[in-house]
């Protein structure tokens, strides 16, 4: 009992943190995007739906997937 009381704080408190990073995340890409690329078309348009799918995630509330969905973009464009 103690450690699911445990687990629900330490993700309640690691919500916000994510939420913060999102944003951050979104614009790097962006950034990226904007600057050029050497990817392949099919490449870019995994990073584009990545990039979508991580707002779309951060805007419902997923933060850790969309935190996860936008590290699997930046590593595709090659940035961190």
């Amino acid at each position: 009992m103690r450690l699911t009381i445990t687990a629900a704080v330490l993700a309640l408190l690691a919500s916000p943190a994510l939420a913060a990073e999102c944003p951050g995340h979104m614009g790097d890409i962006d950034a990226a995007l904007e600057a050029g690329t050497e990817l392949s078309a099919e490449d870019l348009a995994r990073v584009e739906e990545l990039r979508m799918q991580g707002e779309e995630q951060h805007a419902s509330g997923d933060h850790g997937a969309s935190v996860a969905s936008l590290a699997e973009a930046k590593m595709l464009l090659g940035i961190e």
